[in-house]
């Protein structure tokens, strides 16, 4: 039996990354943010495909031809959700300078934290949803691949709360507060899995919808995020590199335990 407090593993992976502020002063060097934000996309994309995409395929079987509709529709409304989200929430990406969403008089530490709170809401979502299949006892979700979701997105959730903590810190923000904003950048996953595995009922009958939808909001972040951040400067090799890295790995964990 799978405990609840397995949603909480990814929130775990944002507070250990954090808590890099708390012992380092100085910020991260260009080559490691590429490297990091290349195995946060890595592991994004393996999960969306295995982990999401996948499963809902093959919760559609009885649909035949047809079964990639679901899918395909959820995909995109995922899509939309987070083209929405980028549109209405004021957020700054980490080697940016130009605000996204509505004109906005908040700081840039504060915006800088909302960037991330919009990709952690599909994540939590993604590991709610495959939870709530697998307590609904009606599908082939087992526990052992909801460990291995929450896991994944942990070790990548890791190298994204060093990459909002860190700069902070840089800027001469105390260590508690780095920490802090670090820590609360991930809390929105959790809450966003809570509250997905209490509509469970509701998602039994469209589970497949739920799961690629999450793939499709993920998805956006990586493109429209995640790939454009680890290209910039003189280190998209490793970028590229540690791309493949998390790729890989979360494609291993979803095989190995699925």
């Amino acid at each position: 039996m799978v405990d609840f407090f397995a949603l909480l593993v990814p929130f775990l992976g944002t507070g250990i990354g954090a808590a890099c502020s708390l012992f380092m002063k100085r910020g991260m060097s260009n080559r490691i943010q590429s490297a990091l934000t290349g195995m946060a996309a890595g592991v994004m994309t393996a999960a969306s495909v295995w982990s999401l995409i996948l499963p809902a395929i093959e919760k559609s079987e009885n649909m035949g031809r047809f079964s990639f509709v679901p899918s395909a529709v959820g995909f995109w409304i995922g899509v939309f959700f987070l083209l929405l989200l980028d549109r209405i929430i004021p957020h700054l990406h980490p080697k940016s300078n130009m605000v996204e969403g509505p004109k906005s008089k908040m700081k840039r530490t504060t915006m800088l934290v909302l960037a991330v709170v919009l990709h952690n809401i599909p994540e939590g979502m993604a590991v709610g949803a495959v939870y709530a299949g697998y307590l609904s006892g009606v599908t082939e979700i087992s526990g052992a691949e909801v460990i291995s979701l929450a896991l994944g997105i942990a070790i990548q959730n890791f190298p994204e709360g060093a990459i909002i903590s860190m700069p902070l810190r840089a800027d001469g923000a105390s260590r508690f507060k780095s920490f802090f904003k670090g820590v609360m950048s991930g809390v929105v996953e959790p809450i966003g899995a809570a509250i997905t595995v209490l509509l469970s009922s509701l998602i039994v009958s469209v589970l497949p919808y739920f799961l690629s939808f999450a793939a499709g909001a993920m998805m956006f972040v990586v493109v429209e995020e995640l790939i454009p951040e680890m290209s910039q400067g003189k280190y998209t090799d490793t970028g590229t590199v540690f791309f493949a890295f998390g790729f890989t790995l979360m494609m291993s964990l979803d095989v190995a335990f699925g």
